[in-house]
């Protein structure tokens, strides 16, 4: 049986799959992925037995956590996270945090303020006030924003491409890959296409690689594309700057911006451009390490 004095879980909830990470002292007790289908973070009290049962079913018998903190997809409000903690530790009766997953990048890299940027399937950018509240800009879908991200990368490169084809230009290599990604025979038929799709940001963001391909292949249409997107990327930051955040560091993941170095290259000199004294930073260990360094911090 663990010293239950020293054990500690991390939790991070992403949209695709969940990890959970139990440490005591130095020693990994338990390191547990599976799926996120079920969460439901709009629903506190439902949430909250997700993660009890999550706990339960990923902690050696008779093992007993002191404290747990959550970075959770989706957890868009300080008040939406506070009602899932307060669910939480209801359920588990130890401390317990629960913050949006971004806020996890600044403490998994070691620091204690800074910047999380997340550019994967959408986009989204946090830090925290001096008083320490937590501030969040971007992260507004798929339909609406997310630039940057893999489904509004996609979007915008729709709408480079219908204004090529309404300038009269012929298609391009970034109008030929999304034709055929999409599988229609041309681009004025793109439209329907976008618009069928049952979950936009899931639809739209597998067909991203096809842009950063277009781009390779020569497609100026697709160069501009990304280099709006690095750009608004970098404006997230800027935004949070000019509210007031500490952005001397930027922790940045997601699996879009690192995957593709055209990407990181356009926002790192977008961002270079616009605050000069921001270092951006690749997060180099898995996010859940931030929760476990959260949880921690509440002992």
């Amino acid at each position: 049986m663990q010293d239950s004095t020293s054990l500690v879980v991390g939790v991070d909830v992403g949209g695709t799959k969940t990890r959970l990470q139990a440490v005591a002292g130095e020693v990994c007790v338990a390191d547990h992925v599976r799926p996120s289908s079920g969460w439901r973070p709009h629903d506190p009290a439902a949430a909250a037995d997700w993660l009890t049962a999550l706990v339960h079913d990923a902690l050696p018998h008779g093992t007993r956590p002191s404290a747990v903190a959550v970075g959770g997809h989706a957890c868009e409000t300080p008040r939406q996270c506070e009602q899932i903690r307060a669910e939480l530790r209801e359920r588990l009766r130890i401390p317990a945090l629960v913050v949006g997953d971004a806020e996890l990048l600044v403490p998994a890299a070691g620091l204690d303020k800074g910047v999380g940027l997340v550019a994967g399937t959408g986009s989204v950018a946090v830090g925290r006030l001096g008083d320490g509240s937590p501030l969040q800009v971007g992260g507004w879908g798929a339909v609406l924003g997310d630039e940057g991200g893999s489904a509004g990368l996609v979007r915008e490169g729709a709408r480079a491409v219908w204004a090529a084809h309404d300038r009269g230009e012929a298609p391009d290599e970034l109008a030929v890959r999304l034709i055929a990604a999409f599988g229609v025979p041309e681009v004025p038929a793109l439209g329907a296409a976008l618009e069928s799709a049952a979950d936009v940001s899931a639809e739209w963001g597998r067909h991203a690689p096809v842009v950063f391909e277009a781009a390779e292949a020569g497609s100026g249409l697709a160069r501009e594309v990304i280099a709006a997107g690095g750009r608004s990327l970098a404006a997230l930051v800027v935004r949070l700057a000019d509210r007031g955040v500490p952005v001397d560091h930027v922790v940045v993941a997601g699996s879009t911006v690192l995957a593709q170095p055209a990407l990181y290259d356009a926002f790192a000199v977008s961002l270079a451009a616009a605050l000069p004294g921001s270092r951006p930073s690749p997060l180099r260990v898995p996010p859940v390490e931030g929760a476990v360094a959260l949880a921690r911090s509440i002992l």
